[in-house]
């Protein structure tokens, strides 16, 4: 795995569960921290009190939005580093343009069953 600290931003529980076990099965050893709030996350980042290897990062949120967290995320430089994964339940044309186009490094829809999840998350973390 090229990632050891894997973080996830996104305000549904029940997606943030599934990522932990989809996690856990496929790379147990990597660090996995889930966020609710992409400000709250953001502000972490800044005053390095978390650190991330990647961040996938979903786009429907309160409070801030996935695309704000991106533009935010790429006006500071240390940030803006960190590869950003789009995990979004989007599979709109425009809306995977705007996110490429704010610096996301993949967009990924968010699958329909816990296999799938597994799949995807370990093709993209090997």
């Amino acid at each position: 795995m090229q990632y050891s600290r894997v973080l996830l931003i996104d305000d549904d529980e029940d997606d943030q569960e599934l990522f932990l076990l989809a996690m856990k099965e496929i790379a147990a050893s990597v660090e996995c921290i889930t966020l609710d709030n992409a400000r709250s996350a953001l502000t972490q980042l800044e005053n390095r009190a978390l650190i991330a290897d990647v961040i996938f990062l979903d786009l429907n949120m309160p409070i801030m939005t996935g695309q704000q967290f991106l533009s935010e995320l790429n006006k500071r430089e240390a940030l803006s580093r960190i590869p950003v994964i789009i995990l979004s339940t989007s599979s709109n044309n425009e809306t995977i343009n705007q996110a490429r186009a704010l610096g996301a490094k993949k967009f990924v829809t968010k699958p329909s069953n816990f296999t799938e999840l597994k799949n995807i998350l370990h093709r993209i973390l090997e």
